[in-house]
């Protein structure tokens, strides 16, 4: 008795359905990854401009591993019937090839895994995986691109991904980039400011509720190489986000990754900011100096201005150029002028000394005048305290001595220590007091002599330019670094 040809029909059926879900086993047990590959991805059965189905409720963001396709314990809400795929972010390197500017060069692998129920092979193959870089042309892949990035810095070219297709379907794709970022900054506080360096991922043509990107693992920090190389990138913090429903297109599922840079600050304190105090303080020493050294202050004064130029020069042209004001600017316009106003002060001081005195008191250079005038101060005291005054009188060719007994309620109300022109002394200049008793006319107070006046600016510019420069010093650090 034949065998019913319904029965046949059936058996027939039922070899075409395995062969084509890829599960029978005795099809790929001694086959190759690339015979394998060739009849998961026949055009008769797989058609890589389809976006594959959502059979799999349980698929979801929280795989801790390819092959880990069901996760009952962590879920995440997801639109129906969109294909989830997770992403991942590994730091490889991190360069500023300019450092004055908002350009940092980003080299990283991007891992995207989703899951494709059509590629589902047979658990008796020999292969964990399958490498499908040779048919990565064949396979459907996100349209994943990149945007407020840059420039990218190379080609993608094919030894820069891996292509890897698990036996449940799971698809590992990663892909090596090398990112231009421009960044984001307050080049106004240059060199205080920390840049901000952001890039997005998002589907160029599938909207949420076909293709929804996240988070693998939920991670909230990008994952670093143990290998990671940095040049004058000084990363300080990262952190992995969802992008804002008004940052981009809104109807696009989209994530973010924001690198936070600072600057190397212990460099410009070192080649600018101590510098530039050693010699703005250094043309302070000009007010320690005697008034009328003239070399000595000029070359102090001279010598330091051009130094800070130079510096400065040198070193403004690596800054950024910006519109307004920096804090560059502003450390380089007040240092120049703490230095000029150094300058200008020994030449008013100069100026004042070298004028002509009122009186006839003569000064020696490089003596004191208090010192010089104390031995008279001295002798005019010990005349007022004397109890009787002793006036000289010049009564024509001869000179009497004439002892004057004040009073002392009109000493009392004139003052002891007013110099008074008297009338009976005639055209000798006085030694007594107004409180002698004698006709008088008050003198005016003599003006001080200019090489006095001199010293005294210096006195007075040894403490106030100190102070004034520490007083921009600690309000510079303090507004621009904080």
């Amino acid at each position: 008795m034949g065998v019913p040809w319904e029965l046949v029909q059936v058996a027939a059926l039922v070899v075409v359905a395995a062969w084509r879900v890829g599960g029978s086993d005795f099809m790929y047990e001694n086959k190759s990854d690339k015979e394998i590959l060739d009849d998961l991805l026949v055009r008769e059965r797989y058609d890589k401009r389809l976006r594959p189905t959502v059979d799999d409720a349980d698929f979801c963001c929280g795989m801790t591993s390819p092959s880990d396709v069901r996760v009952v314990d962590y879920l995440k809400p997801r639109a129906p019937g969109a294909l989830v795929v997770n992403v991942s972010v590994l730091l490889l390197s991190l360069a500023s090839p300019d450092e004055s500017s908002l350009k940092y060069e980003v080299e990283f692998l991007l891992q995207q895994q989703w899951y494709d129920p059509r590629l589902t092979y047979s658990n008796k193959s020999r292969y964990d995986f399958l490498n499908a870089i040779h048919h990565h042309e064949e396979v459907w892949l996100p349209d994943t691109y990149f945007i407020m990035h840059g420039d990218f810095k190379e080609p993608l070219i094919p030894m820069h991904f891996a292509l890897k297709i698990y036996r449940n379907g799971t698809i590992n794709y990663l892909m090596r980039r090398h990112l231009i970022l421009s960044c984001q900054g307050s080049l106004n506080i240059f060199p205080f400011d920390d840049p901000l360096c952001s890039f997005s991922m998002e589907s160029i043509s599938y909207e949420k509720p076909a293709i929804s990107y996240v988070w693998k693992n939920d991670e909230d920090t990008l994952r670093k190489s143990p290998s990671l190389k940095t040049q004058n990138a000084y990363l300080i913090q990262n952190q992995t986000v969802t992008c804002s429903a008004t940052s981009w297109r809104g109807n696009y599922s989209c994530l973010r990754v924001d690198l936070i840079f600072t600057r190397d600050r212990s460099f410009y304190f070192t080649t600018v900011f101590i510098p530039g105090i050693i010699l703005v303080t250094s043309s302070f020493i000009t007010f320690w100096l005697e008034w009328n050294a003239v070399p000595a202050r000029v070359m102090i004064g001279v010598t330091t201005m051009l130094n800070f130029f130079t510096t400065s020069n040198g070193f403004r042209g690596t800054l950024p150029v910006v519109s307004n004001l920096t804090a560059m600017n502003v450390w380089d316009g007040v240092c120049m002028c703490f230095i000029y106003a150094s300058l200008l002060e020994f030449v008013c001081v100069n100026y004042v000394g070298r004028k002509r005195p009122l009186h006839n008191v003569v000064y020696r250079p490089g003596e004191n005048p208090v010192t010089q005038r104390l031995p008279a101060v001295l002798s005019r005291l010990g005349i007022i305290m004397a109890g009787p005054l002793v006036c000289t009188r010049n009564m024509g060719s001869d000179s009497e001595l004439v002892t004057l007994l004040g009073d002392k309620n009109k000493r009392d109300t004139l003052g002891a220590n007013e110099i008074v022109t008297c009338t009976n002394c005639g055209p000798n200049p006085c030694t007594h007091s107004a409180n002698n008793g004698c006709a008088t006319e008050v003198r005016k107070k003599e003006p001080p002599h200019p090489i006095r006046v001199a010293k005294t600016i210096d006195v007075i510019a040894r403490i106030t330019f100190p102070c004034a420069y520490a007083v921009f010093l600690i309000f510079f650090f303090i507004h621009y670094n904080i």
